[in-house]
């Protein structure tokens, strides 16, 4: 995620948003399941309603894991509705008597197990699902959950920087961006990075929109719709997406509106996909060749500099999207494809690319180690300028360095949050970021060019399409350093206090 200069102060501001509304409640019997020889060989308990971050509690969810959702959906910005069937196959890891999703707001209307209706309740965030028998560990199982209504922004919140996030209603449709906790805002999901899933969509809207979303498009048609506030069946567009490597939750978009859209392919061959809104050609009329080439670019650099990409498509989604009139302060690295709330600069753009390495391909173990993520894509945005003849990150870092004894916005002085463990209100902190971003450098200068470039492309190898922890990422610095780093680290990662840098 990138933040931006005109970011907005949270503020509980009611917008376009309509009370949330009470979900039906349906109880349906648990039977134990029985093995072949008709003995029950284990007893059958709840899944955990968390997984145990200690930043996000009740996100994610204990007893399975998920391999595929498949997104059925219907949006009318007209009425600001959304209504879907989302189908979960995952896998139990335990004798589950019941299961969590988590869903804030929505109305949930029924929800079946392995095509057998099932009993669910709403506990706030959570979906509590009952299936008619247990799920034996090890076995894998769907669950069908059919909902609907109108998705609510997370405002108000100090997390992502003041500015309201997760669904975010546009004029003429949708912009999503769900970092940390808004995926469960719109669609029912085990909601934490420790649980990739592959994804499709199947999307329909009013007949003069696109909806766009993660991977490569998959199919189009015209239909005939019934949106569940109107009167009459209405002309609509059908779009699917399929995005087949594994994803967090928190990376996943639909974005919906008028788009200029131009496809290709990088010169090293990877699809680039990018849809910009025509609002903001006005202020800048070469916005789509813009982000279509640098995105190209910036994707080709970052193939060579830390390993082949890892996803089927690249590409750009630039909105001018906004929440009351006023701009929003973010982009976010959504997987394969970013989102960009305005047209944004190259730094910016190189800097969510980078995401796609180091964020998206390789994610976070749990959100305190988020610094895995934002810290190496700010060094990657110094280092594209260094490598356009620019600023070097030798410059860029000691300038950082110099500038930061004073607070953040907040009040809090700069070293006083620990970069590997920043706390959950600022985890998006700029020491998270820039304090990162200065440790990568001096670690590079440190251990020299080729082993440096060695330990980030090895980082990318060994965890593409996991998750990873910051204990794994410097026992790796040191095996590949050669040397102990255990004090370098305990300066720059878990230190209050402004640490020494080297003298030129």
């Amino acid at each position: 995620m990138a933040r931006h200069p005109r970011f907005i102060r949270s503020r509980a501001i009611p917008g376009r948003m309509l009370p949330l509304a009470v979900a039906a409640v349906s109880v349906v019997a648990l039977a134990p399941a029985a093995s072949a020889d008709g003995q029950d060989h284990g007893r059958f308990t709840p899944g955990a309603p968390g997984v145990g971050d200690p930043y996000f509690p009740l996100e994610g969810n204990g007893g399975y894991d998920v391999r595929h959702y498949s997104l059925n959906l219907s949006y009318d910005p007209d009425f600001d509705q959304l209504d879907g069937t989302v189908t979960v196959t995952a896998r139990a890891t335990q004798n589950l008597s019941r299961f969590n999703l988590d869903l804030s707001g929505m109305d949930v209307d029924k929800v079946w197990v392995d095509r057998r209706q099932a009993g669910y309740q709403r506990r706030g965030q959570e979906l509590v699902i009952t299936p008619r028998q247990g799920l034996r560990k090890g076995r894998t199982f769907t669950a069908v959950i059919r909902y609907g209504g109108v998705p609510q922004t997370i405002v108000g919140s100090p997390i992502v920087f003041g500015s309201p996030y997760g669904f975010l209603h546009t004029p003429d449709g949708a912009f999503v961006g769900g970092e940390p906790n808004g995926a469960s805002t719109w669609f029912p999901v085990n909601d934490h990075p420790s649980d990739k899933a592959t994804y499709d969509y199947t999307i329909t809207v009013p007949k003069g929109l696109t909806a766009v979303a993660n991977g490569r498009p998959a199919g189009h048609r015209s239909a005939v719709a019934n949106f569940s506030r109107r009167a009459s069946k209405t002309r609509a567009e059908v779009f699917r997406w399929r995005e087949d490597s594994p994803m967090a939750s928190y990376l996943t978009t639909i974005d919906i509106g008028k788009w200029d859209v131009k496809q290709g392919r990088t010169p090293r061959g990877v699809l680039n996909y990018t849809a910009v809104d025509p609002e903001l050609l006005a202020a800048q009329p070469d916005a789509v060749s813009f982000f279509y080439d640098t995105t190209s670019e910036v994707t080709d650099l970052w193939s060579k500099t830390f390993g082949e990409y890892a996803f089927g498509s690249t590409g750009a989604i630039a909105d001018d999207a906004r929440f009351n009139g006023q701009p929003l302060g973010f982009s976010l690295e959504t997987q394969s494809k970013p989102v960009y709330s305005a047209v944004r600069s190259t730094g910016t753009i190189a800097h969510e690319l980078a995401h796609q390495w180091y964020g998206d391909a390789v994610s976070p173990a749990q959100w305190k180690d988020v610094w895995l993520n934002e810290s190496f894509a700010t060094w990657a945005a110094w280092y594209y300028t260094e490598v356009h003849g620019g600023r070097s990150v030798h410059d860029a870092a000691r300038a950082t360095y110099a500038a930061r004894p004073f607070p953040d916005r907040e009040g809090r002085p700069y070293w006083s949050v620990l970069t590997a463990d920043p706390q959950r209100d600022t985890m998006f902190n700029d020491r998270v970021y820039s304090g990162g971003g200065m440790m990568l450098q001096f670690l590079r200068e440190k251990i020299g060019d080729d082993r440096f470039f060695t330990l980030l492309r090895t980082w990318y190898a060994q965890h593409k399409y996991g998750n990873a922890r910051t204990d794994q990422f410097t026992a790796l610095a040191q095996r590949t350093a050669g040397q102990d780093l255990s004090g370098f680290f305990k300066d720059w990662l878990y230190s209050p206090v402004k640490p020494d840098i080297p003298q030129d």
